[in-house]
């Protein structure tokens, strides 16, 4: 009990820093942009021009929420190889141009991979599989036996890497992946578990972005939603048992499957509930 007013100071510290810092970095970014403004400009769903620099900015206000909101130093490693890892891939799945880049879905980058052909996005799976694996191995103790270990590493990892991916498969509309962050940070930010200071950080970060990204004037781009993925990712890793973890993976793997066949916004729109969340806050 006496432990429970410094836990809650850390975890309202850690998405206030994160909040802040987004903010910040978003607004000091859009005055000094590394390349110009144009390297970070795409064109939306719309047809119209949107930054990507919400993402670096997500990222920033990620890393530095997650190191004011971890318990050990244990965590704090792991957050950053996987928010760093998420980042680092998806920033060159961004800013990279030309024909190495043009496959689309996770099946056309793994087929491109098995034909021995390198895209950026091919790069990016195989660069945030290897850092989420290396997060999960910190944060995973060895209790019983080295087999079981690695079995529990190579599920937490693949929880992680799935985690980063379907974020980003979200981040087809305005905030859409911002409040699917929100809804599962929420419940992961209370309690005395490692995950909430991880939480925290990802409610701060969403919190401050999520403004531009429903005006349209922002998006986070592989660079911020892969970030923010992994980091939920390692939250859940670190509050959930092992059962719990397997049936997570399970449904993040089937929903990344039904994403090659399925459009989730035609899903979205013709799902009552879903559609009126996702629709909060945009522009008609």
């Amino acid at each position: 009990m006496r432990h429970r007013p410094a836990r809650t100071v850390r975890v309202l510290a850690a998405a206030l820093a994160s909040a802040a810092v987004t903010w910040s970095v978003r607004r000091r970014l859009g005055t000094a942009a590394p390349g110009g403004n144009e390297r970070w400009t795409r064109v939306n769903h719309r047809g119209e021009a949107i930054s990507l620099l919400e993402g670096p900015a997500v990222v920033a206000g990620l890393l530095t929420g997650a190191a004011v909101g971890c318990p050990d130093l244990a965590t704090g490693a792991a957050a950053i190889i996987a928010t760093a890892g998420g980042a680092g891939f998806g920033l060159v799945d961004d800013l990279a141009e030309g024909p190495w880049t043009r496959r689309k879905g996770l099946r056309g980058h793994l087929g491109a991979l098995a034909r021995g052909d390198l895209t950026t996005g091919g790069l990016k799976v195989v660069g945030i599989s290897l850092s989420s694996v290396a997060a999960a191995a910190l944060v995973t103790q060895r209790r019983a036996g080295r087999a079981r270990w690695v079995g529990d590493v190579l599920v937490s990892g693949a929880l992680i890497a799935t985690s980063a991916n379907l974020v980003n498969l979200l981040d087809l509309r305005p905030g859409r992946a911002l409040k699917a962050a929100t809804l599962v940070a929420a419940p992961l930010a209370t309690g005395s578990s490692a995950s909430a200071g991880l939480a925290a950080a990802a409610l701060g970060a969403c919190a401050a972005a999520l403004p531009g990204d429903l005006t349209e004037t922002d998006m986070l781009g592989d660079t911020g939603a892969n970030a923010l993925g992994a980091l939920l990712g390692l939250a859940v890793v670190r509050r959930a048992s092992r059962p719990v973890r397997l049936v997570v993976l399970a449904g993040l793997v089937g929903l990344t499957a039904a994403s090659e066949r399925v459009s989730f916004t035609t899903v979205i729109e013709s799902t009552p509930g879903l559609r009126e969340i996702d629709r909060w806050g945009r522009r008609a």
